[in-house]
């Protein structure tokens, strides 16, 4: 059984509850939304609220392995995305939009793994007005071995049974396609 996780005033973190509550709290909220009269929300109150409370538990098993690397999940996927791409570099939009979040976010992320010695900016070689980032040999090093301890600790043990992971991606894949967060690839033609 996963750990209960509650929030805390430090630095307004989930952390690991001591012991799970006797009872399913989503479940009693729907229970109360049922005797409300809100019979038409309620099964969509459970969703939602039972998917925010999953990635709250994602979430902290993630930072948890990441913490030793000095690593939260916004660095560790830019470094990771860096590490994807041919030569470790990428232009600053195209990390943006790939990340799916504010450029805003992007450069305070940037700031911090340059800081750390990880990635560096330089002048993008053939667009005069964009920045490039490029993964340094720590950041090689350090995204090795974070991705390493997630796949370990997280992505080889997340919590849910082999038979429901592709149910599970597919049915969230649906709900985010449809919710407008990509398309469809465009079909190959036949070859003539």
């Amino acid at each position: 059984m996963l750990p209960r996780l509650t929030r805390t005033r430090r630095k307004d973190r989930t952390v690991p509850a001591s012991s799970p509550l006797p009872i399913d709290p989503i479940a009693e909220a729907k229970r109360q939304w049922l005797d409300h009269g809100w019979a038409d929300a309620a099964s969509g109150m459970a969703a939602v609220t039972s998917i925010m409370r999953a990635q709250q538990i994602m979430l902290a098993r993630v930072e948890g392995a990441l913490k030793p690397f000095g690593l939260s999940f916004a660095r560790f996927e830019l470094l990771r995305l860096l590490a994807f791409s041919r030569g470790g570099a990428l232009p600053m939009s195209s990390a943006t939009a790939r990340l799916q979040v504010h450029p805003t976010s992007v450069t305070n992320t940037v700031d911090r793994l340059e800081r750390a010695g990880l990635v560096k900016r330089s002048p993008h070689p053939t667009d005069g007005r964009a920045t490039l980032l490029e993964l340094t040999d720590a950041g090689t090093e350090v995204v090795g071995k974070a991705t390493d301890a997630l796949n370990e600790t997280v992505f080889s043990k997340p919590g849910f049974a082999d038979d429901d992971l592709a149910d599970l991606v597919s049915i969230l894949a649906q709900f985010r396609r449809r919710s407008g967060d990509f398309g469809d690839p465009p079909t190959i033609p036949d070859p003539l």
